[in-house]
């Protein structure tokens, strides 16, 4: 994969680590992914794959219009299209691996992700440990297996890369997408969105294979950098968690892929069983922000030692 120039981005940064505006924007994108999501509803295998239970009384159509949803995303979008490039990939793929940001168990990871609303209401805003603790519950209410409940505790610690190397909102949250192949007119917006990607109309890097190949398999593309690419990579290095719980971790937020079903001519047979395992996991994270509130503390032994049974070194390197 030969890279391209860095160049100036067309977009203008207004930026500064404001954790508040992150977490709003984060919820804003799983609004519009919930309406997305009830527009076409998928169903599920048998087995470790039943349909979920826990949402099914639960009023999915409540959830604010995606016409509403979309004006507070339009901005990011924009510019996390114009700014998730090959060249900005392969640099956000080196800078992981040049160095530790921090070490750290995960308890105490999801901690320091709970600071990004340090400075919001608690009246009207959940915080991060309790997002992630409520779709942990519905996963093992619904009798889940142990290593689902702990990858729906884990799946968003990916934000962490807010504090460390990311240079706005664009690079730690939002739907992601393959870059250095063409951008498919169904990722969110299209492919008009992109006309101020340098990669737009390049004559290798926006074919329809790209720098790819039919069937080369997922793990070998690479999808746009954030808090999803981040975390799997980690996962994968320092966990004892099963190609599931990785695949539900990378993919969360490809929903072009997942929901929409693009980009499957660069499938392989494993990614077939991946696909099945990422969407039984979906549910359980656009719909659980609903439940009741947990309680960290009363739960924190049991989920200490889920963390414990699947991250052999408790002091993981982020």
């Amino acid at each position: 994969m030969a890279p391209v120039a860095i160049a100036d981005s067309p977009v203008p940064v207004f930026y500064k680590k404001d954790g508040q505006a992150l977490e709003e924007m984060s919820d804003a994108i799983d609004e519009v992914n919930i309406i997305k999501a009830n527009m076409k509803v998928q169903g599920q295998d048998k087995g470790l794959y039943d349909e979920s239970d826990f949402d099914k009384n639960k009023d999915k159509a409540g959830f604010r219009q995606y016409e509403d949803a979309c004006d507070r995303v339009k901005n990011f979008y924009k510019e996390q299209h114009a700014k998730q490039t090959v060249a900005y990939n392969l640099k956000a793929r080196h800078d992981f691996r040049s160095k530790t940001r921090a070490e750290m168990t995960v308890w105490e990871a999801m901690e320091k992700l709970n600071t990004l609303i340090d400075e919001s209401d608690p009246d009207t805003s959940l915080s991060q440990i309790e997002h992630l603790l409520q779709s942990a519950e519905a996963i093992r209410r619904d009798g889940k297996p142990r290593w689902m409940q702990l990858t729906g505790l884990i799946h968003d610690l990916g934000k962490l890369l807010f504090f460390f190397d990311a240079q706005g909102q664009w690079d730690v949250v939002g739907d992601t997408f393959p870059v250095g192949c063409g951008f498919d007119e169904r990722i969110i917006y299209g492919r008009e969105s992109f006309k101020q990607n340098e990669d737009f109309e390049h004559p290798i890097y926006d074919t329809k294979f790209g720098i790819y190949s039919p069937g080369c398999g997922l793990d070998k593309v690479m999808l746009s950098w954030g808090h999803d690419e981040y975390l799997y990579h980690i996962a994968k290095e320092q966990s004892t968690l099963p190609d599931e719980a990785l695949a539900m971790i990378r993919y969360h937020s490809f929903y072009p892929w997942h929901s929409a079903g693009a980009y499957h001519e660069l499938m392989d047979d494993h990614d077939k069983e991946m696909l099945r395992a990422v969407k039984a996991f979906n549910p359980y994270d656009l719909y659980s922000k609903s439940d009741d509130i947990p309680s960290a503390e009363e739960l924190k032994p049991y989920y200490m030692e889920l963390i414990d049974e699947y991250f052999p070194n408790r002091v993981i390197r982020w």
